[in-house]
This record gives C-alpha cells, sequence and structure tokens, in this order.
C-alpha cells in the first residue's frame, strides 16, 4: 500500500469514529426524558447514592424538571430536538474530508475550534444555569475527547497533502 494510501485509510477511519460518535451522542438527545428515567433506576438498582449522592442527587433533579417540563411545557423539550439535529448536521458535514481531505481540511478545523469552544460555553453557561461545576467537567471534556481524533486527522491531512503534492521543477543554474 502506498503512502498516499495508508494515509488516506487512517484518515477515514478516524473520521468515521468522529461522526459515529456525534451522531450517537446527538441522537440520545432525541430521547432525553426516558434515557433520564432509565438512568435513574439503573443508579438506584446499583445503590449508586452510597458511593456518588452527588450524581444521583442531580440525575434525579433533572430527571424531576425534565418531567414537569415534558407535562406542562413540552415546548421547551423541542431545544433538545434541535441540539439533536445540529448534531446530525454537522456529521453529515464531514464527508467532505472523507472525499476529499486535502481540499476540505477547513471543515476539521472547523470542527476543532467548535470543540475548544465547548469549554467556555460550559465554563460561563453552566454556572448562569445552575449546573454543578463537575457536570460541566463532563461537558468540557466531550471537546477535549473530540478534538482528539480530529487533530490527529488534521496532522495525516497536512502529511497527505506533501505526499499528493506534484514535484515542483527544479531550475537550472
Amino acid at each position: 500500500m502506498s503512502d498516499r494510501a495508508a494515509l488516506l485509510k487512517g484518515i477515514r477511519a478516524w473520521l468515521v469514529l468522529f461522526v459515529v460518535c456525534l451522531v450517537l451522542s446527538g441522537a440520545t438527545a432525541f430521547p432525553l426524558v426516558h434515557e433520564l428515567r432509565w438512568t435513574e433506576d439503573l443508579l438506584r438498582a446499583l445503590s449508586a447514592g452510597e458511593y456518588l449522592p452527588g450524581l444521583t442527587e442531580w440525575i434525579g433533579r433533572v430527571r424531576a424538571g425534565l418531567d414537569e417540563a415534558e407535562a406542562r411545557y413540552p415546548f421547551l423539550l423541542y431545544g433538545t430536538d434541535w441540539l439533536a439535529f445540529a448534531h446530525l448536521v454537522i456529521a453529515v458535514a464531514f464527508y467532505g474530508p472523507y472525499r476529499d481531505p486535502v481540499r476540505n481540511i477547513w471543515v476539521v478545523e472547523f470542527g476543532m475550534i467548535a470543540c475548544a469552544g465547548i469549554i467556555p460555553l460550559a465554563l460561563i453557561c453552566g454556572p448562569v444555569r445552575g449546573i454543578p461545576f463537575w457536570w460541566s467537567v463532563i461537558d468540557m471534556s466531550f471537546g477535549v475527547v473530540g478534538v482528539i481524533p480530529l487533530y490527529v486527522v488534521r496532522q495525516k491531512i497536512k502529511r497527505l497533502e506533501t505526499v499528493s503534492a506534484p514535484a515542483v521543477p527544479v531550475p537550472a543554474a
């Protein structure tokens, strides 16, 4: 396998991993109310309250809020539908670098910027919305973890760019 083919294969594998994670994280925003109920039931079954009381209290509080929103203000949950949709749309954008990585490296760089933007968003909006700091750290980890495959992809695209670059003739002296 040529260097170019190996780089292309690696780029595509990392992009598929990133897109699958992006789609899964977005798709979980659709059934949020049910997921929180299942999570609370699971935490109870595992007696997690004994070991992680802050987590179980927080999940219970969020579940209660979502139950009330679903019962009295279901339109609020429309916001999480849009969050899910945004994840799916952003995932589609990564077809560009999958198809032609060098030409569409900007999509990967955009994704890296978006991952970096998660940190100030969590640090600013978390306290404003009454989110516990430890939960904001979990949210920020999505940006930190998400940027890793994108960084690897960007490095591979830069190498692919040099491998694919046409040779420039050197003028005779």
